[in-house]
């Protein structure tokens, strides 16, 4: 029916009336906070691109996940900035370590908290790629080595660097970690991933694959935070090219049947069309992540005066949730959480 007998406005005229008839709601318990942890003790390094975000020694990461807990964050995600790198990552799959201790600090303090890992092997990495990387036989050829500056120098191994995340993962399970969350982009790696966890016993551990990961310009603070940046070319080889939507859907099928029990999409909120096709057409927990570069821009023009923190915050949440997300990962997750409380 037709104005005047059918007023929608009707439904909004209070705050109570708003709520009852709220299609999307956003609940502490779909927020996962990202930590970035570091070497030593009492160290809480603030990241200067993203105000409120901090690389965190093992004690001060506790009392972060133990005040996001309390507020009703129930799930972290960890990366590691290890003591020292290499061009075999050794970091991300030694016993001892960051994330692994992380880990195991976190689960004896707040034993409820759902602990991911992010499997990927950039921070451990010396040249800070995804993956082992190869010279390609134009350079080998050249009579001088040449500092390796384009993708025509080099290429990621990818069957190689399966071995490694293969690795990483497991050890992460053994340390305590609750969801594997590999977001390297190589080809088969959740198939290399789900059967090295169920060799060594983790069969009940789940997979929670960044199935569409585009290579994003929003990425940049990130980089800082997890002194990952590459030191040559770029990831344009296996990271996604934002331009395809249908490749995601390749890309998300296929980590389905290699074994993955969640999916995810980063970033979100340039990616909202990929999210609402993804819950169109599988049915399976679908997460998206808030990236850094969403983050900064935020506080950013924040910090400004332009927009309202909060309410905008809150607004960017609900949209990704709206697009069909129901796992949130987000350096908002504490102080959204607090304001859903």
């Amino acid at each position: 029916m037709a104005f005047p007998l059918t007023r929608l406005r009707r439904l909004r005229r209070t705050e109570p009336l708003r709520s009852l008839v709220r299609e999307t709601r956003l609940t502490p318990e779909s927020l996962v906070y990202p930590m970035f942890v570091c070497p030593g003790k009492a160290t809480r390094k603030a990241v200067r691109s993203m105000p409120g975000v901090f690389n965190l020694s093992v004690d001060e990461a506790v009392k972060e996940a133990r005040e996001a807990h309390s507020a009703g964050v129930s799930s972290v995600i960890l990366f590691g900035l290890p003591e020292n790198k290499d061009e075999v990552a050794s970091g991300a799959w030694a016993e001892d370590g960051i994330v692994q201790r992380a880990t195991r600090a976190l689960k004896r303090e707040l034993p409820d908290l759902i602990v991911m890992g992010d499997v990927c092997l950039c921070e451990y990495m010396s040249h800070g790629h995804c993956g082992v990387v190869r010279a390609t036989p134009q350079s080998l050829g050249a009579a001088v080595a040449a500092p390796r500056t384009t993708t025509t120098d080099f290429e990621i191994v990818n069957d190689a660097t399966l071995e490694l995340l293969a690795r990483t993962s497991v050890s992460l399970a053994r340390a305590g970690v609750d969801v594997i969350a590999p977001s390297d982009m190589m080809d088969g790696r959740v198939a290399a991933i789900r059967k090295a966890l169920d060799e060594a016993g983790f069969i009940n551990t789940p997979i929670l694959s960044y199935a569409a990961k585009f290579a994003s310009g929003f990425y940049g603070p990130f980089r800082e935070a997890a002194d990952s940046s590459p030191q040559f070319g770029d990831r344009r080889s296996y990271q996604m090219d934002p331009a395809n939507i249908r490749e995601a859907m390749r890309e998300i099928e296929l980590d389905l049947e290699e074994g993955a029990d969640m999916i995810m999409i980063k970033p979100a909120m340039p990616y909202l069309d990929v999210i609402a096709a993804a819950r169109e057409r599988f049915d399976v927990p679908l997460a998206a992540y808030q990236v850094s570069g969403e983050y900064a821009m935020i506080e950013a023009a924040a910090h400004n005066n332009w927009i309202d923190r909060d309410r905008v915050m809150m607004e960017s949440l609900l949209s990704i949730r709206r697009a069909g997300a129901s796992i949130i990962l987000t350096y908002f997750a504490k102080d959204a959480a607090r304001l859903l409380a």
